[in-house]
């Protein structure tokens, strides 16, 4: 399997690279046009826009706008602003459209109203698709049966498989199903962290992570989001070293569910300190209120 092969994405039919990378980390602009020389189509302008990202994209796309897919992210929660939050971005980027309309952070399905704006500037020819992220799993059977949504972006890495039996079953049984974007593949970072990885396991290096989800048939693109060229290179690595082995999955199975059980832990913690402090401040309170302090 060469995982340096395009596929499309879901029903969008838009041809993307297996990678993709993030534009809110800090990689620089050289290095992401090093990576579209080497494959990598996927340019996810999103949260963070940093401009030497987007002058990169603005620089590729002079040279062959076909040879990219540009994904813009809005997180309008008005129809009449989205069309100018998409204006605004491509105006940044000096492109005419983007291949992808990301309606970001939809917890539940976006009222028709938006999506039915979002479906005008395909229409128009400012977007070629939409997609839709969300962070509450349940919510996805209703997205993915909706035909104008192209593509989703969930959250999955071998601390949060939840995906595996809430998201991707629906995809098997839809009969045009959209394309899947991972995210968090690290889990921002604890994935790699010696501190937070069981001690009995090895630490997973980046592309670990990014094989991980890639291994999986529904996943067609996982973001990256390198700060420099050294993590664009081990991000890179993913599609050269390829699928996971059998034994390699069991040992990411470990490490998440070691990362997950440390996290859980840590937030019991924090939430018990926050519990004494308060209980120390209104001790101390009343005992003022009694001495007139």
């Amino acid at each position: 399997m060469d995982w340096w092969q395009r596929r499309p994405l879901g029903r969008t039919g838009i041809m993307v690279s297996r990678l993709g990378l993030g534009s809110s980390y800090g990689v620089a602009g050289k290095d992401v046009e090093r990576a579209v020389e080497r494959g990598v189509n996927y340019l996810y302008w999103g949260s963070r826009r940093r401009d030497d990202f987007g002058a990169a994209i603005t620089r590729v796309a002079r040279r062959d706008r076909d040879r990219i897919c540009v994904v813009v992210q809005s997180y309008s929660r008005s129809a009449l602003a989205l069309g100018p939050s998409l204006e605004m971005a491509l105006r940044r980027l000096r492109l005419d459209h983007a291949d992808v309309l990301l309606l970001g952070w939809w917890n539940q399905p976006p009222p028709r109203r938006i999506v039915e704006r979002a479906l005008e500037l395909q229409a128009a020819g400012r977007a070629r698709s939409l997609m839709i992220s969300c962070h509450h799993r349940p919510t996805f059977a209703a997205l993915i049966a909706d035909p104008a949504i192209g593509s989703i972006m969930v959250r999955y890495n071998a601390a949060h498989r939840g995906a595996e039996g809430e998201v991707f079953p629906h995809l098997t049984a839809a009969r045009s199903a959209p394309g899947v974007v991972a995210y968090t593949a690290t889990r921002w970072g604890a994935l790699l962290d010696r501190d937070i990885v069981p001690a009995a396991e090895p630490v997973p290096r980046a592309s670990d992570c990014y094989r991980f989800a890639l291994t999986r048939p529904e996943v067609d693109v996982v973001i990256a989001g390198p700060r420099n060229g050294a993590e664009l290179d081990e991000a890179m690595a993913a599609l050269d070293r390829g699928p996971l082995s059998s034994d390699e999955l069991a040992w990411m199975h470990r490490v998440g569910d070691g990362v997950k059980a440390m996290s859980a832990t840590q937030a019991a913690r924090s939430r018990n300190s926050g519990a004494l402090w308060e209980r120390v401040v209104g001790t101390a309170q009343k005992l003022g209120t009694r001495l007139g302090l």
